[in-house]
């Protein structure tokens, strides 16, 4: 039976169920608010049954050790997570959708969100979002990129500039961040 579901943004009264949401991460909660991050859950009453997070500014990809920069316009939805016992429900897909809905009506161009080749592809897939970048680990703290087969070039420019890849296809991860 599918868990029925609203889906906003967490508000600071609500900020301790998304620190027991995210386990041994929690401590970061009160960290990522401060700094501008938004967070947003899908609930069930005031139980949490998936979050993710938004930048508009500079983040860090903790997976690619690496930097990401959205541009004037654009935001990054990242650490989204579904709990173990609400998966395969479809909360992942309706937190993206809802959350693309709301930065559209506040102005956003373009939302990036990396996925993992696999479940989070395909349930991006299913929300309307096309791959840019296929980004593949290649051993000794490198990745190397390649672009998405038919990715619109301007596309793949902008990918390539919020993530400061300009000038190459590949790259060493950095140190790692508890952010």
């Amino acid at each position: 039976m599918l868990t029925q579901r609203t889906i906003r943004e967490v508000e600071a009264g609500f900020a301790s169920a998304v620190v027991t949401a995210m386990g041994e991460e929690g401590d970061l909660v009160a960290i990522r608010l401060a700094r501008g991050c938004r967070c947003f859950a899908a609930w069930s009453g005031e139980e949490v049954l998936a979050y993710g997070w938004l930048s508009s500014g500079p983040e860090w990809i903790g997976e690619l050790g690496r930097e990401i920069r959205p541009a004037a316009g654009e935001a990054y939805l990242w650490n989204c997570f579904t709990l173990a016992g609400q998966r395969r429900q479809g909360h992942f897909r309706s937190l993206v959708r809802t959350i693309a809905a709301l930065v559209r009506d506040e102005g956003c161009k373009r939302l990036w969100i990396g996925g993992i080749q696999g479940t989070a592809e395909a349930a991006l897939a299913q929300v309307g979002y096309q791959p840019v970048l296929h980004i593949a680990a290649s051993g000794d703290n490198r990745f190397v990129v390649a672009p998405a087969a038919g990715v619109d070039p301007e596309l793949l420019a902008a990918g390539r500039r919020a993530l400061s890849l300009e000038e190459s296809w590949s790259f060493e991860a950095g140190p790692p961040r508890r952010h």
